[in-house]
């Protein structure tokens, strides 16, 4: 049998460079007290052994964990992966997460935790002594958790929030989703429709109300009222089909419907046809999120990108940028939604 090749350690270079694990440890850190004649030695030594520095020797400095860690919510989480409904956040979360961190030299780390847990501290302090990572990522709805943004601050532990405006702190960053759901509204507009119904997301989500305020905005600039024409569910295809079931049973009915995730969405084109309503047809529909499942329904729907994954590469970035001490852009990050205009939509249909 062929011996098994060794791999090479930090301790095969500093044997090589004759010098100490934790001077090996400081020019694989890019750390400036190396002196220049040093670090050319020890990467001659890297070099020449063709060494590549793992997590646990770029931490022996002690200053640097190189892990950025994301948490998600559990039940939400678990819900959409036992369901296999085509969500992909957590995926286009990692995308974005992993690959930036990659370019630095980091490594993202991905917990579920339950966001109605009495014991999210306790949870969260056996969580950061095990990794003691350099950042967190929060995304929806811990993002506005204030137990949880306060027990980072505590341990001044720099944190990124996706969906919030960051008014408890941290770095937040948002996906523009009230001028998303009022462009979504115009464009409705521009099409002749004139009641426009709007599913809203879950309370406890800051974007939901951040939605519902554009597509309100968009209306009342159109001189078009909203009494009755906005009813909330929780962004499952469940609480889309009884939204879509009162929208629809309104006399007169809208003829447009923009619902805050494409499960909902979903719900109200099946409820649509169960009533004999055709898309676009008879009933035009728009979406929030554009999953997969957007582009193989019939027809397609249309649908308001969310750029999740680079929304989360930023969020890594400014991480990486926070516990280096460096100096952070004007506050909160905006990475703009876009509206992409697929078969789902069409001109409103004719009075009468």
């Amino acid at each position: 049998m062929p011996r098994r090749r060794q791999a090479v350690t930090i301790k095969h270079v500093a044997a090589d460079a004759g010098v100490s694990l934790q001077t090996v440890s400081r020019v694989i850190n890019a750390e400036p007290n190396v002196r220049s004649e040093m670090r050319e030695r020890v990467q001659e030594s890297i070099d020449r052994l063709g060494y590549s520095p793992s997590i646990a020797a770029q931490r022996m400095s002690g200053s640097r964990s190189y892990l950025i860690l994301a948490l998600n919510d559990r039940d939400r989480t678990i819900d959409a992966w036992r369901a296999r409904q085509g969500s992909d956040w957590v995926d286009q979360m990692l995308l974005g997460g992993m690959l930036k961190c990659a370019e630095h030299g980091y490594r993202m780390l991905f917990e579920l935790v339950d966001t109605h847990d009495d014991h999210v501290e306790r949870e969260l302090t056996a969580t950061l002594a095990a990794l003691q990572p350099d950042g967190v990522i929060l995304t929806p709805p811990h993002s506005d958790n204030p137990k949880i943004t306060a027990f980072l601050q505590s341990r001044r532990v720099p944190f990124a929030r996706i969906g919030s405006k960051g008014e408890a702190g941290g770095i937040p960053l948002v996906m523009g989703d009230e001028n998303a759901a009022r462009d979504a509204t115009r464009r409705l507009v521009e099409l002749g429709h004139r009641r426009i119904g709007f599913i809203a997301g879950a309370a406890d989500y800051s974007l939901s109300e951040w939605r519902k305020a554009g597509w309100r905005d968009a209306m009342a600039e159109a001189g078009l009222p909203t009494t009755e024409l906005c009813v909330r569910g929780d962004f499952s295809y469940r609480s889309g089909r009884k939204a879509a079931r009162q929208l629809l049973a309104l006399e007169p009915r809208p003829t447009a419907i923009i619902a805050s995730s494409d499960q909902m969405a979903l719900a109200a084109r099946d409820v649509a046809g169960e009533i004999g309503l055709s898309i676009p047809g008879a009933l035009s529909l728009i979406s929030f999120d554009n999953t997969p499942v957007t582009t193989f329904t019939d027809p397609p729907l249309t649908a308001i990108d969310q750029p999740i994954a680079e929304t989360v590469s930023q969020a890594v970035e400014l991480l990486i940028t926070a516990s280096r001490g460096e100096a952070l852009p004007d506050l909160p990050v905006i990475v703009p939604a876009r509206l992409i205009e697929r078969g789902s939509t069409g001109p409103a249909p004719l009075a009468g």
